[in-house]
């Protein structure tokens, strides 16, 4: 590039690149957000989950210099699951429910745990069953999202999902398949 052609230090688009103005630094959930700043290592009383580098995991070892150290709290994940604080809400209707109730309560299981795993603040806080519909309650959203995709994946279906502009969270909707409940209920009467 020769020098007529390099563009000015002071163009608009370096002008516009430096302004942060409105836009969010911190990006963490609402609920980290909420909370006060913790010490790191943090030990979750109830879950035993370890806060340290700004995340929350399970099953983090510590030595006993930082076990000397640690403080004691209660997790996010332990704290929207005992106040019943919820982000994320998932109804799963359909016929054919019941017939498949227990595959489908194991599979939300398998996906909550998978997601323990590595993130334990998200976990479910809450699980009804009326005879026709069935309410999953989670503390983030996108755990219900998972959830949601999960059935669909399994069991077929359908899933609409519709996120709330004041606080984030996410109202999903699963629908069972009408020939996998009509299947069903044939198979229960041989």
């Amino acid at each position: 590039m020769t020098a007529e052609t390099k563009r000015p230090a002071n163009t608009k688009g370096l002008i516009r690149s430096l302004d942060r103005r409105g836009s969010k630094s911190d990006k963490s959930p609402p609920v980290a957000r909420k909370a006060p700043a913790l010490a790191d290592p943090t030990i979750c009383d109830r879950c035993g989950a370890v806060y340290s580098r700004k995340t929350w995991r399970q099953g983090r070892s510590l030595n006993g210099a930082l076990m000397a150290r640690a403080k004691w709290s209660t997790c996010p994940g332990c704290a929207q699951a005992s106040h019943a604080e919820y982000y994320g809400r998932l109804l799963l209707r359909g016929a054919g429910i019941p017939a498949d109730i227990e595959r489908i309560r194991a599979r939300i299981r398998n996906v909550a745990n998978r997601a323990a795993t590595t993130q334990p603040e998200r976990r479910i806080v809450s699980q009804e069953w009326d005879g026709a519909t069935m309410e999953v309650l989670t503390t983030s959203q996108k755990l219900a999202h998972r959830i949601a995709r999960e059935l669909e994946k399994a069991f077929g279906g359908k899933a609409a999902y519709s996120w709330s502009d004041d606080d984030g969270s996410l109202f999903a909707t699963w629908q069972y398949p009408a020939r996998a409940a009509e299947s069903a209920a044939r198979g229960k009467r041989r």
